[in-house]
């Protein structure tokens, strides 16, 4: 019997991204999360 393969970090990321692009609620968490963020530092400025 062969050990099964390993998984990469950037598996792991790839896998993760597809999972994501796939959950549109998550994109949209994301999404409103970046907004809030790029806000802030346009205030900040």
């Amino acid at each position: 019997m062969r050990k099964p393969k390993r998984r990469t970090f950037a598996d792991l990321v790839l896998e993760n991204k597809l999972q994501l692009m796939k959950d549109q609620s998550a994109m949209d968490k994301i999404e409103m999360r970046l907004e809030e963020k790029h806000a802030s530092h346009l205030k900040a400025e």
